[in-house]
């Protein structure tokens, strides 16, 4: 996906789900977004975070 469109997704699941959500760009130039208790590091480069308390407060 589009690195616009994963941190909408990211954003919007992170406000769903009340978990961290990362935002990360893979090998291959793709983005992508996974809570963060699931990222494992490999070939990805961490692009943001979102945490849904943090979200909320705004």
């Amino acid at each position: 996906m589009s690195r616009k469109d994963a941190h909408a997704f990211a954003a919007s699941l992170a406000a769903t789900l009340m978990v961290s959500i990362v935002v990360f760009q893979a090998g291959d130039g793709t983005f992508g977004a996974v809570p963060a208790d699931e990222i494992d590091g490999d070939e990805v480069l961490i692009v943001s975070e979102y945490d849904p308390f943090q979200i909320m407060a705004r």
